[in-house]
């Protein structure tokens, strides 16, 4: 059967309403930001979920990724204060925070952020020399992230952090500074040798030193007790006590046969005296020092029991 003009008008208003809602209806998805543009010119932004916009009028314009993105910068070469060459590349990682002027501030935003984030890799490391530049990673890092952050934010984004990834001076450099750092601790090695032997003939000295001072002082005090003794005998001599001079003489005369008897090298020792005369002399001493020190007027029965002195050519 035939369709009427009713029915034709009907299907055509549906198909309008059809046609209206899908293009008046925007879904937009998480994590992204799409832009509105009306006869070409921006008036909002559409956020994540269900969106309305003026069908034939209205139309979609950027589609900005609002999630955090890593952008890998490629290898170049850089040369340092020090007129060295060294090969650096490094990762940018960016976030979106304003869909309109990341899509309307600049054309191209990854290669801008690229390019951006290069040329200040070779205004930071540039002005740096070698040695700064190996050991202060994280300084690097930290002012490139503040510098490139500072010149992207008119764009509407966010630099969130810059990493220098690998640095590669040329092989023969590599070479030359481990020849250096073996000629360093070759250095410190022999510094600290020879501070250990300053320090060994230090504590050396100051034991020869104490020795030597404890001698002298066993030798100080020997002589003053040698000169105490000389003293006494003297007192006594001058009072007109003759048995301390014999006693002091008898005893220096024992001391100088212990020290022949006690000799290592000599195993027979030849005396030009009598044996009688040495008991006699032995048993004199006792005798001369009861009288000196004790000053007793009689005899002890030790005295009185003593053999008689028999000297040399008497019978």
């Amino acid at each position: 059967m035939g369709f009427s003009g009713f029915d034709i008008a009907l299907l055509v208003l549906v198909a309008l309403v059809v046609l209206v809602l899908f293009k008046g209806i925007r879904t937009i998805p998480q994590g992204y930001n799409y832009t509105v543009e009306r006869f070409g010119r921006y008036t909002k932004t559409l956020s994540p979920g269900l969106n309305l916009i003026v069908p034939f009028v209205d139309r979609i314009g950027a589609k900005m990724n609002m999630m955090e993105q890593v952008l890998d910068v490629p290898t170049q070469e850089i040369i340092t204060r020090d007129n060295a060459t060294v090969a650096v590349d490094g990762v940018a990682f960016y976030q979106v925070l304003n869909a309109a002027q990341a899509a309307y501030q600049v054309a191209g935003l990854q290669n801008a952020i690229l390019n951006l984030t290069m040329t200040n890799i070779r205004t930071v490391m540039g002005s740096m020399d070698l040695d700064e530049l190996l050991s202060n990673r994280d300084a690097i890092n930290e002012r490139l992230l503040r510098v490139v952050d500072e010149a992207a934010h008119p764009w509407g984004i966010k630099i969130t952090r810059v990493e220098i990834k690998d640095i590669n001076p040329p092989a023969n450099l590599v070479e030359s500074m481990g020849r250096q750092m073996m000629a360093e601790r070759n250095k410190r090695a022999q510094i600290l040798a020879a501070e250990g032997l300053k320090q060994s003939q230090i504590l050396e000295a100051e034991g020869r030193k104490e020795a030597a001072f404890r001698d002298a002082e066993a030798r100080e005090r020997s002589a003053e007790a040698e000169a105490r003794a000389t003293q006494v005998v003297s007192e006594a001599i001058s009072k007109g006590d003759v048995q301390a001079l014999n006693y002091f003489v008898a005893l220096k005369y024992t001391e100088a046969l212990t020290r022949i008897g006690a000799a290592t090298n000599s195993k027979l020792v030849l005396m030009p005296i009598e044996a009688s005369s040495l008991i006699g002399t032995l048993g004199g001493i006792g005798e001369i020092a009861r009288e000196v020190f004790k000053g007793e007027g009689t005899a002890s029965p030790a005295r009185q029991a003593r053999p008689p002195v028999v000297r040399p050519g008497e019978t």
